[in-house]
């Protein structure tokens, strides 16, 4: 609902959900406002489709569900600052599937009403704030979290107070009418974020790859039970790319998996592992099977 933005985003956020609305077959959902790296991925995976801002994940994840858009470009993890979304909660109860994948460098800019030496605080998505740390710490600048990147620029914007200011893509200081006061300002020159493209159904893996299959699983509980199913994976040479664990229930007893590997159902190597996989497994399930936007290795 746009009345979850901040007022100077409302408008863009209006505009762009009534032009997905008359076109869902080619809109596209994200996290946040216009101008949030989302939307720059969406631009760049996505040329000709039409962004649909939604103000959390869920409501992303919903707007395919409810067919308002066909995917949705979700960030899942960062080469600085580690997981984004919690995929492997968002997704099993979704009926969602990864249908593919894509990779942006990020760049952060400071924006805000006034000048540079007038910041005392800047506000942006956890995730942005823990990229620039080490930047923020250096300039006497103090983080506020916020959920999004140009939703903060957005609340900057509202409140024009020189001593905030906003970390956000660099084209979300023209969107909210803000001065520019830095560019480029992340910790590391590597700072990428993994993106993965949710769909309704997903698509036979024909053609040339390489590809990638995204699992869930949790093992038996009982002694080296990771160990042997992992093995299946090292014996028939197929490359594991992730593995991350994660506690779904209260219990702490069982811990599940979630897994990237190389590879397709229908390859000799990948349907041997997979099977070793599950017997030792409580469960798995299969996420998507997709098409590398970057080869691993």
């Amino acid at each position: 609902m746009t009345e979850d933005y901040a007022a100077p985003a409302r408008p863009l956020v209006a505009a762009m959900s009534d032009a997905a609305a008359r076109e869902p077959g080619r809109a596209v959902s994200f996290q946040g406002a216009p101008g949030a790296n989302s939307y720059v991925a969406v631009g760049e995976a996505f040329p000709e489709a039409l962004p649909l801002p939604c103000f959390s994940f869920d409501d992303a994840i919903d707007a395919v569900k409810s067919g308002q858009a066909d995917c949705a470009m979700i960030p899942i993890e960062n080469s600085l600052h580690g997981r984004v979304a919690d995929i492997h909660f968002l997704l099993p109860e979704s009926g969602l599937v990864i249908t593919g994948e894509h990779f942006l460098p990020i760049r952060h800019a400071l924006m805000g009403p006034g000048t540079r030496d007038q910041v005392r605080e800047a506000m942006s998505h956890p995730q942005a704030l823990g990229q620039c740390r080490h930047w923020l710490k250096a300039h006497g600048i103090r983080p506020l979290a916020y959920p999004d990147t140009a939703g903060a620029a957005a609340v900057v914007a509202e409140r024009d107070d020189p001593s905030l200011a906003a970390l956000a893509p660099p084209a979300a200081a023209a969107l909210y009418g803000l001065n520019l006061l830095a560019s480029d300002i992340a910790d590391a020159e590597h700072n990428t974020t993994r993106f993965v493209v949710l769909a309704r159904g997903g698509r036979p893996p024909v053609g040339d790859g390489p590809w990638m299959t995204t699992f869930i699983f949790e093992v038996r509980n009982v002694p080296a039970a990771l160990y042997k199913a992992m093995g299946g994976f090292a014996t028939n040479g197929v490359n594991m790319t992730k593995l991350e664990s994660y506690q779904h229930r209260a219990s702490f007893a069982a811990t599940e998996f979630y897994c990237d590997v190389e590879g397709k159902p229908g390859d000799p190597a990948f349907d041997r592992a997979m099977e070793e996989l599950g017997f030792h497994s409580k469960w798995v399930r299969v996420l998507g099977t997709y098409r590398q936007a970057r080869t691993r290795g």
